[in-house]
């Protein structure tokens, strides 16, 4: 007779079995790319106390996993080549196939940096297109925690093929394909970027305690995700009564709500479009009804329409008079619905849209153009206040990357600590608009802060400037988030081993994300290029050296113009450019080139004392470049307080 093996024996074994297996941390991977020309460490977890051999390349060392069975090694430097094979041996062993060693950048920053290469203008014919297998890829899965993570989720290395690059970070692919080009080595990317995210986010603990802005708020996260979640949750509560003051949340019945009638007279408002975390929903996801009462005149109520509810974070259903006409899901998805003729009525009707949000800002946002009724006799704007109500809440998975500072840098960052990297490619700084001025000394902690976490002081770090956005006829010289938000950017020039990409002329004025992520990659490459002795000239555009007002003029001198200031295109005016008298009062100014200066004037401000340019939101009518097309980056010779100057976190 077979004798039976115990339940607890059993579970014994199978735990001793689990615990033999030599396992490396989630980011060395096959087809990975490791930085040449550096000590190269490797980690991962195996049996407590056993001793294992790491072979990579011909270079051999030896590590003793730990009494909480993680284990680290560090190899001595290999050029640029491969592939090779990384060997781990211990009880097991553990073998990744096609290595290579070559520069290693890392991407960080919001969804500009993380924007797919599918979705460019060029996107179709690049991922079609021949790769070099050179360029490899790892996108980091978006984890955000209370504490540092010991490693990230579970992720590929994924190879530049035909066919396989549509999901690499645009911008990471064009740099990537324009060092490749110079330099004639591997190139790994590692895409840490979170669309959306804010700049506190990404920086340590320790970073985050050093700013009296953001200690408080690093010092109240609870001890771990699990506590993080629950706490969330009791706070959503309290905060919906609030808003909905007299409504419940728990057991309603919503069956009713798209109705074509006045049935939410004591429902609360909220202002479309604009997402409803900024309208006292602050971190609720979930799903919340909005309903918009519209009055139609006869001509306008007869034929069929067309309904336009702009974007909508993240899904939507919508009825118009009790009857569903549509619904999708995506939060750039533009929404457009035919409305059948016959279901207009001339007098009331109403719209009902239940809004699910999955993360994010949550409701109905976008431009304000695209929010209205055509109908057969004209357009219908639906601009304004619109009735809402919760329905139910969407239980948190756990934290996400803005609800408190630190949280992405432990989920994405903090596991990767121990690499060598090449440097760091950022682009970020749109969720932080609202508090620009404080973004200046936030930013550059930051750059500090990632190059102790990857022991490397002289880190280079190459970031880009925000691109132009917004309707033109918004624009204004001062007190706009966008302008100050790029002059914060630019304060981090001050550290040594940094460069800045200006992107004001490859903006979008209706979409936050333009398309064109070519020219923005191949100007960080350029940066890069320069830094790494590759490229004799400065890639960064004419730079402002001096200024002073001279008689009824006032005089702009510059350096690193790359031959000579010039328009983009030849034969135009020279746009973008202000003045101001000690008024404080801007006035657009006349402009002109002279050698390396350029000479404002204004007929309305007689002796002027200070000069902006390229300083709206959207600054892509600003055309003055350098001998080698760079644009000149905004730029302003005051020193007069910013409108967001008194903005900070968690104000």
């Amino acid at each position: 007779m077979k004798k039976k093996t115990s339940l607890p024996l059993l579970l014994a074994l199978l735990a001793a079995t689990a615990q033999a297996e030599v396992r490396l941390a989630e980011v060395f991977g096959e087809h990975m790319v490791l930085q040449r020309d550096r000590p190269l460490r490797v980690w991962g977890q195996a049996t407590p106390g056993k001793t294992l051999t790491v072979d990579l390349g011909g270079h051999t060392g030896t590590a003793r996993v730990g009494a909480d069975g993680r284990w680290r090694v560090q190899l001595a430097p290999l050029p640029a080549g491969g592939p090779h094979r990384l060997v781990v041996t211990g009880d097991k062993t553990a073998v990744l196939n096609d290595v290579l060693i070559g520069d290693v950048w890392l991407l960080g920053g919001q969804s500009n940096m993380e924007w797919p290469l599918a979705q460019t203008d060029t996107g179709p014919q690049e991922v079609a297109s021949p790769q070099n297998a050179q360029l490899r890829h790892l996108r980091v899965p978006l984890r955000a925690s209370v504490q540092p993570e010991a490693d990230i989720a579970p992720a590929p290395w994924v190879v530049a093929e035909p066919g396989r690059v549509a999901e690499f970070s645009a911008v990471g692919y064009h740099f990537a394909r324009q060092m490749q080009a110079a330099q004639g080595v591997p190139i790994g990317l590692i895409n840490t970027a979170w669309g959306g995210s804010m700049l506190e986010t990404w920086m340590s603990r320790d970073a985050a305690l050093r700013d009296p802005d953001l200690a408080p708020a690093v010092r109240a996260l609870p001890a771990d995700n699990a506590a993080f979640t629950a706490a969330l949750g009791q706070r959503m509560l309290p905060r919906i009564a609030a808003w909905q003051k007299g409504l419940p949340l728990e057991a309603v019945d919503a069956s009713g709500w798209s109705a074509a009638a006045d049935i939410d007279a004591d429902w609360p408002a909220l202002q479309v479009p604009g997402n409803w975390e900024g309208q006292g929903l602050a971190d609720v996801d979930g799903v919340v009804w909005m309903r918009k009462r519209i009055e139609l005149k006869p001509a306008q109520a007869a034929g069929a329409a067309e309904l336009h509810l702009a974007k909508v974070d993240d899904c939507d259903e919508v009825w118009v008079n009790g009857q569903k006409v549509g619904g999708q899901c995506g939060w750039e998805q533009a929404r457009r619905y035919a409305l059948p003729a016959g279901l207009l009525r001339p007098g009331a009707n109403w719209i009902a849209v239940r809004v699910t949000d999955t993360g994010g800002g949550g409701g109905i946002s976008g431009e304000a153009s695209d929010l209205r009724l055509d109908t057969a006799a004209g357009t219908v704007s639906l601009v304004g206040p619109w009735r809402a109500r919760v329905e139910k809440l969407v239980a948190a998975g756990g934290p996400v990357a803005n609800n408190a500072p630190a949280l992405g840098h432990n989920g994405l960052v903090a596991p990767l600590q121990g690499l060598s990297v090449r440097g760091v490619l950022w682009y970020q700084g749109e969720e932080n608009s609202g508090r620009a001025a404080a973004y200046a000394d936030g930013f550059k902690r930051l750059i500090q802060d990632w190059r102790a976490q990857f022991a490397d002081p002289a880190l280079p770090f190459f970031f880009v400037q925000l691109a132009s956005w917004r309707p033109m006829a918004e624009n204004r010289p001062d007190g706009n988030g966008w302008a100050e938000l790029r002059a914060s950017q630019a304060a981090a020039l001050a550290l040594p081993h940094t460069g800045m990409a200006t992107a004001i002329d490859v903006g979008d004025a209706v979409d936050i994300h333009p398309r064109n992520k070519r020219t923005v990659g191949q100007r960080l490459a350029a940066l890069a290029m320069h830094e790494l002795g590759l490229r004799a000239a400065a890639a960064t555009g004419p730079r402002l050296t001096g200024h002073q007002p001279k008689g009824g003029e006032f005089e702009l001198r510059f350096d690193t113009t790359a031959g000579g200031l010039r328009t983009a295109r030849a034969g135009e005016p020279l746009r973008g450019f202000f003045l101001a008298g000690a008024d404080h009062r801007w006035e657009p100014a006349e402009a002109r080139i002279d050698g390396d200066r350029i000479v404002l004037r204004s007929a309305v401000v007689p002796s002027p004392v200070a000069a902006r340019y390229a300083w709206v939101n959207n600054a892509s009518e600003a055309n003055v470049v350098g001998g080698d097309g760079l644009p000149l980056p905004p730029l302003r010779t005051d020193d007069w307080p910013l409108a967001s100057a008194s903005r900070r976190y968690g104000q």
